[in-house]
């Protein structure tokens, strides 16, 4: 596949690095030479210094016999022209990252196809709907739903009071149990288990099962006392804390602390009609939280630009008795660092948003792909098609590679999890788990 990336920025980069291992035919293209230059002869990629919305460029780039055009730049407007230009010269289908919410209006994004993009991404509503997911559960990591919560993956840090600890998985995940374990995270290692590995203390289980039995994960795992999240502190009010907070739940309330004042005048307007109080100040300052009720808190929420700051703010908030805790963690060289401190979710957008790019890479049987950044692993669902060497065997025989593991699927709209003797069936929606692995070479599995 032949892919032009324009944006030597975060997303870029991290897109270029990711796709890079796929052998693909890819040209990164930025106008700083020395942002291309930071990228290093590690990856098996070109580089070229121009400008995206040249046709010169564009042409000299091949754009006209490009599979896929992706425009990552800051800059919104030249995200959209660069992908208009290069769906006229002849690229097949074209993405462009986005920074106005309006744009994602099913009408809006009618308009922008019949232009020539392909697709719109906004990574602030990406990443907002991650810290939702997260905070719907105080005691869950990570939280992923397929087909409206038919099946379900709950990342879970075990502590002492864990039930399932040291214990033979073969003991614990048996063909008529209600849940199964897919990864596991141990310091810095990610374990996709067989059935002599066991849980221990202080791992990040992944666990896969359906959505009736989340309530007996919960017990076993011993997370029954951690309340539920009623009361939000977002600290920072950019874009992304602005989508979340959208999108919380009727029951949850939010405060907002923002450090600039004429931020608090915006954020005032934009949110005049949720029920979301500002404040200006900072969100490391104790006797701020305290004055504004961190003692009667679920949940903190770092969204500043700083990874520092967040990771450090998180850490303030769990010393004043806060349990869930979320940072924004755009340094991907920080994220190990932030999980050994015990901070709860991390989230990236950069990573979330080329996760979602990823997926339009791959053929129609992906339905979805979420990189998870703490285990550096994906999550995808697929759609085996008739006649697919994953339809021939029982899961038992198919041989699957080290790295992968099939947590379940949903058949007729019913969660079903998977055992040795499971026999995929074409149209079924599968959950893939897997790690450092070519999500090309899984997807020839299902076709």
């Amino acid at each position: 596949m032949k892919i032009i990336i324009a944006g030597a920025y975060a997303i870029g980069t991290h897109l270029a690095q990711m796709l890079s291992r796929n052998n693909d035919d890819i040209t990164l293209i930025d106008e700083d030479e020395e942002r291309l230059s930071r990228i290093g002869s590690d990856y098996d990629l070109l580089t070229m210094n121009a400008s995206p919305v040249s046709v010169k460029a564009l042409r000299d780039a091949d754009a006209q016999h490009t599979d896929l055009f992706i425009a990552v730049t800051p800059d919104q407007s030249k995200n959209i022209n660069s992908c208009i230009m290069a769906k006229a010269l002849g690229a097949k289908r074209t993405a462009a990252k986005v920074d106005d919410a309006e744009h994602l209006s099913p009408e809006m994004q009618q308009f922008f196809e019949k232009l020539g993009v392909s697709s719109l991404i906004y990574p602030e509503l990406l990443a907002a709907k991650d810290i939702i997911n997260g905070l719907k559960m105080s005691w869950v990591r990570q939280r992923l739903e397929i087909h409206d919560g038919a099946l379900v993956m709950l990342g879970i840090k075990l502590r002492e009071s864990c039930t399932i600890l040291n214990r033979p998985l073969r003991e614990l995940c048996g063909p008529e149990d209600p849940y199964h374990i897919v990864a596991i995270k141990r310091g810095s290692e990610t374990i996709i288990p067989g059935g002599n590995d066991e849980l221990k203390l202080y791992d990040q289980a992944y666990f896969m099962t359906t959505r009736q039995y989340i309530p007996y994960i919960r017990e076993i795992v011993g997370k029954e006392k951690y309340a539920d999240v009623k009361n939000v502190m977002f600290m920072g009010g950019g874009a992304t804390a602005v989508r979340a907070i959208k999108m919380l739940p009727e029951y949850m309330d939010a405060k907002i602390l923002e450090m600039s004042s004429k931020r608090c005048e915006e954020l005032n307007n934009k949110l005049e009609n949720d029920k979301t109080l500002i404040i200006n100040g900072d969100g490391r300052d104790i006797p701020l939280l305290m004055e504004e009720g961190i003692k009667n808190t679920q949940a903190f929420v770092a969204l500043t630009g700083n990874a520092e700051t967040n990771i450090l703010a998180c850490l303030t908030a769990k010393r004043l008795g806060v349990r869930k805790t979320v940072a924004m963690v755009e340094n991907l060289d920080y994220v190990s660092m932030a999980e050994s401190l015990d901070i709860g979710t991390i989230i990236n957008k950069k990573a979330i948003a080329a996760s979602h790019i990823y997926q339009m890479m791959l053929n129609a049987t992906v339905v979805s792909v979420h990189f998870l950044t703490s285990v550096n692993a994906d999550v995808a669902e697929f759609i085996p098609k008739e006649g697919s060497k994953v339809t021939q065997k029982p899961v038992k025989d198919l041989g699957l590679p080290k790295g992968m593991t099939i947590g379940g699927l949903v058949r007729n709209g019913e969660g079903m999890l998977v055992s040795g003797m499971t026999q995929i069936k074409a149209g079924d929606s599968v959950m893939v788990f897997c790690h450092n692995m070519n999500m090309k070479k899984i997807e020839k599995m299902f076709i």
